[in-house]
């Protein structure tokens, strides 16, 4: 979002139905991005996993550092990976800019494992899949819904659980923005409408696993009783963001990679 502001890739438009996304989701008070959709990017924890080996799953950040669960999470590159870089973000805003790094060290030295991005993090490393060992995977609060609802055989609780304690976890916010110099000024428009009309809105958690921005749109009821979302989540300023993500990226590609 940062980097697109800067470019000024965008014109300003405002939809009628941005009245009905809460003011938290608006993040651009120029009205050249709408938000469509959010998810709280967090750990997520395969319960089985745990039950079997007699071992509590992680309640916050600071468990992944404790020597019981050395070796048992993967997480992506917060340079090739969105959701790797929101949970990055939601070190930056637990820990501070004094002490993210260190606890960055900490966590590599408990051999946590880097993945290039979500699907082989979730499909590769995560337990829950086929050959995968690490019980501890970071992806979205809606992830357990999914495994519900993609189940080969019909299942009532879901085999993983998010870990919500207050600031584990980052909100993500997806937007749409009308390109600059565009021919179809008016269709762009509308399309910007239809993305947060009733439709378009309702149809958000089952094709997309994350929420609908436009307050009051109706959940399927696998979302209702899987979906999470943080209490508590982490929140940096979009402007902060874009001034340091680079120089966050370096410092945490040294402490890990190198």
């Amino acid at each position: 979002m940062g980097r697109a502001l800067s470019a000024d890739l965008f014109e300003e438009y405002t939809p009628p139905a941005l009245a009905r996304v809460p003011k938290t989701l608006q993040l651009d008070p120029t009205r050249r991005l709408t938000p469509v959709d959010y998810g709280d990017v967090c750990l997520n924890v395969d319960k089985a996993w745990f039950a079997q080996h007699h071992l509590a799953p992680p309640a916050d950040l600071d468990a992944l550092i404790d020597p019981r669960y050395k070796g048992l999470t993967v997480v992506q590159n917060p340079a090739t990976s969105s959701p790797g870089l929101a949970f990055l973000l939601a070190t930056i805003g637990r820990y501070g800019e004094d002490g993210y790094a260190a606890y960055w060290r900490q966590l590599r030295a408990n051999d946590v494992y880097v993945s290039m991005g979500w699907s082989d993090a979730y499909y590769g490393q995560f337990s829950r899949a086929k050959g995968g060992t690490r019980p501890i995977v970071v992806s979205y609060a809606s992830s357990p819904a999914a495994e519900v609802f993609y189940s080969e055989k019909k299942i009532f609780d879901s085999p993983t659980a998010a870990v919500l304690a207050p600031r584990t976890a980052f909100r993500q916010i997806e937007f749409v923005g009308i390109l600059k110099g565009t021919k179809m000024p008016d269709v762009a428009r509308r399309l910007v409408d239809f993305m947060l009309s009733e439709t378009f809105q309702q149809d958000i958690p089952l094709n997309m696993w994350v929420f609908p921005a436009v307050e009051g749109t109706p959940l399927p009821e696998v979302f209702t009783r899987h979906a999470h979302q943080a209490a508590a989540p982490v929140l940096l300023d979009p402007q902060t963001i874009e001034a340091n993500r680079d120089r966050w990226i370096d410092t945490w590609t040294e402490v890990v990679l190198r």
